[in-house]
């Protein structure tokens, strides 16, 4: 019967899996015996050896051997049963809090006992806390292990010794069956040195006891590498076969502008930047085609991505099609909405702003407009895509800052057309370094904006301690005197928006008291999104002298007179994230400046990434640093939540594999391209669904 099972075959099928604990493994993702090959190991124990007592070291899990002399009760705050063990080397103590009169009875003095554990200090040397035991008063304990002891991931009702057990089956169906399948050419791992699939899984789950097992655990054994190339790999044949299979839907062409786009230039007060016209130019080549457009748009802070997508808007417009642009926060939907309606009004183009605020009345209205095809163009956030909102031809979606937002949510919105598929238009003001953006945004092409438009002050930025705080605080009064405005961002290591927000507020009080007089604002999240709007209209309209903030205000603000940022505890941040902060001043013609206001002591690191601030302006430089300080997922942000769940690979860790898996997935793209979907198969779960985004 078990060498009838396959590796596809369901885990029900296996000795000892019945329903309910297949059940509980598929919360794990775990559905097929296939899928338990890949579920690795957290930790390792080495049960192969016994180590003397007298070599014991605090923190060593291992087995001793040696005989009981001595058992009993003691009476502390805690009652325990203390065993004292001898070995001829040294003696150890192991302690039971939860112990039975059974087990009193066989710890007895002069029996043999085998322990596993972690050694501890204890009150009168070294002991164990409840460790596993065996006693033995005649005869000899059973072999050692061969191999060292895998602990795997799991979840309730699940024990390391049935899922050890599911784990070795699978192993020998694998070994029944010869192996996986190999899908990549073995020359192709040999100037990597990695074992194959099947072998880099036996070494996994069966490590020898010589190996060493923290370079397993951190993820650098070549067999760990092996799994981590075959999965960056597929990750990235899977967005290149997204794009295949998202371009084949079709998409209306979108002709280039003869009205729209000329009349909005001719009401502009200044010239596009060399780098705009050509980004727009790219666009408008996308446009013209009968498939989707998937272009990703990056611009460092400030440099006019905005204007780019509302060109794009334009000629969709002017081709009878509806566009949809959805905003991570209402805040910045709104200025995007404020933006444009200046520059849409006068064109004749109707814009629409919907979000989780508008009232019913508004919004009842806005609808009908909208599946009547009467709003041309509507701005928000994910309301864009709730339930009955109903376009009546949407051709071109355009999303802001996309790594902020979900796989579902992206889909919601892109599953509003009902014509073919939409146009998509992403913009990032995070600039991702040329590696990581081939890598992470394979399903896009990616224009670049690296040029700041003329008029755009360059940020001073200076690295000051918090200790120096009075004299930041009389800076900061004297920059009100000459009509400047201030951000001041608190920054917190908590997630919780209930401490950023004490911890803003209990700043605010401060200057407050310090700057009598002076008109101070309070913005963080807790606050409604109707507050936030007017704290950010009266900022914007001069009525504040200093905005109190949380990072709240990172993203796309726009206060030309704000000429002034002091960030609270910035080596608490990414150098992404303190860029696009810095990116709110410098937006008119006044000198401007940031105070990087840190605590103390600062990390080497944290010094390393505070001079980077200090010393440059450039993005992407800006990007390149953060990669090599901080590894890949701090320079994506989110970008891969709900997206691609990676079982082995790990974006920093394996940073080094990344910049060469576009070139090999186009060329197993073009030698084997019959071995790509068996590849995306392997790896991926759900892959059919995010084919669609």
């Amino acid at each position: 019967m078990q060498n009838a099972l396959t590796l596809s075959a369901p885990i029900s099928r296996l000795k000892g899996a019945g329903p309910k604990l297949a059940d509980k493994l598929a919360q794990l993702e775990l559905t097929s015996i296939g899928d338990l090959l890949f579920h690795l190991p957290y930790k390792y124990q080495d049960r192969t050896r016994i180590t003397p007592i007298g070599s014991l070291r605090l923190g060593m899990a291992v087995v001793i051997e040696g005989d009981i002399r001595g058992t009993q009760v003691a009476f502390g705050r805690r009652r325990s049963l203390i065993c004292r063990i001898q070995d001829g080397s040294g003696l150890l103590t192991i302690r039971l809090f939860h112990f039975t009169k059974a087990q009193q009875h066989v710890l007895k003095n002069g029996a043999a006992i085998r322990c596993y554990g972690e050694v501890r200090m204890g009150p009168t040397g070294l002991e164990m806390i409840h460790p596993e035991y065996q006693v033995r008063e005649q005869g000899e304990f059973e072999a050692l292990d061969q191999r060292l002891t895998p602990l795997y991931p799991t979840t309730e009702g699940i024990h390391q010794i049935r899922l050890r057990n599911l784990i070795e089956q699978a192993l020998d169906v694998l070994n029944a069956q010869g192996g996986l399948p190999e899908w990549l050419p073995p020359d192709w791992l040999t100037p990597w040195q990695l074992p194959s699939l099947t072998d880099a899984l036996r070494t996994l789950h069966r490590p020898d006891p010589n190996t060493d097992t923290q370079t397993l655990l951190d993820g650098e054994h070549p067999a760990q590498q092996r799994l981590a190339f075959e999965e960056l790999l597929a990750h990235h044949l899977s967005l290149q076969a997204l794009r295949q299979a998202t371009q084949a839907t079709g998409a209306q062409p979108i002709a280039k502008s003869k009205r729209l786009v000329p009349a909005l230039r001719d009401q502009l007060p200044f010239s596009l930047t060399g780098a705009q016209q050509r980004v727009c130019g790219e666009i408008a080549q996308d446009l013209a085609h009968p498939f989707p457009m998937l272009r990703l748009v990056q611009g460092d802070v400030g440099a006019g991505k905005t204007l780019v997508a509302l060109i794009a808007a334009l000629q969709a417009i002017e081709s009878g099609l509806q566009v949809a642009l959805m905003a991570p926060t209402e805040l910045l939907a709104e200025q995007h909405f404020l933006n444009m309606q200046a520059w849409c009004e006068p064109l004749g183009v109707s814009i629409g702003l919907l979000l989780g605020k508008t009232s019913r009345k508004d919004r009842n209205q806005l609808l009908d407009g909208l599946e009547r095809g009467e709003v041309q163009l509507l701005v928000g956030t994910h309301a864009l895509f709730q339930k009955g909102v109903d376009y009546h031809n949407l051709g071109l979606v355009i999303i802001d800052e996309q790594h902020r937002f979900g796989v579902q949510q992206r889909l919601a919105l892109k599953e509003k057309a009902n014509n073919g598929t939409p146009h998509q238009l992403t913009m990032t003001a995070t600039p991702i370094p040329r590696t990581l953006a081939m890598t992470a945004f394979a399903d896009m092409d990616i224009s670049i904006i690296d040029e700041l438009p003329p008029g755009r002050t360059p940020v001073t930025t200076t690295v000051i301690s918090q200790d120096r705080r009075e004299a930041v605080i009389r800076r900061v009064n004297a920059a009100c005197d000459d009509g400047r405005q201030i951000y001041w961002v608190c920054t917190l290591i908590e997630e919780s928006e209930e401490l950023q927000a004490e911890a803003a507020e209990a700043t605010a009080n401060r200057l407050a008291e310090a700057l009598p007089g002076r008109q101070i604002g309070l913005l963080h999240g807790k606050l409604k999104a109707a507050d936030k709007s007017r704290l950010m209209a009266a900022f914007k309209a001069g009525e504040l002298d200093i905005l109190v903030a949380t990072t709240v205000i990172e993203v796309g603000v726009d206060v030309p007179n704000a000429s002034v940022m002091i960030i609270e505890n910035p080596e608490r941040l990414g150098l992404a994230q303190l860029h696009q902060l810095r990116g709110r001043v410098g937006r008119g013609t006044t000198e401007s400046y940031c105070l990087l206001m840190f605590g103390q002591p600062l990390s080497e690191q944290g010094k390393q990434r505070l001079e980077v601030m200090r010393q440059t302006s450039d993005g992407f430089v800006i990007a390149e640093e953060d990669l090599k300080l901080r590894g890949p997922g701090e320079v994506l942000g989110t970008r891969q939540t709900g997206a691609v769940g990676f079982r082995v690979a790990d974006m920093e860790r394996d940073a080094h594999l990344l910049e060469h898996i576009p070139a090999l997935a186009d060329r197993l793209n073009r030698e084997y391209p019959s071995h790509s979907p068996h590849i995306i198969a392997r790896w991926l779960i759900n892959a059919d669904r995010y084919a669609q985004v």
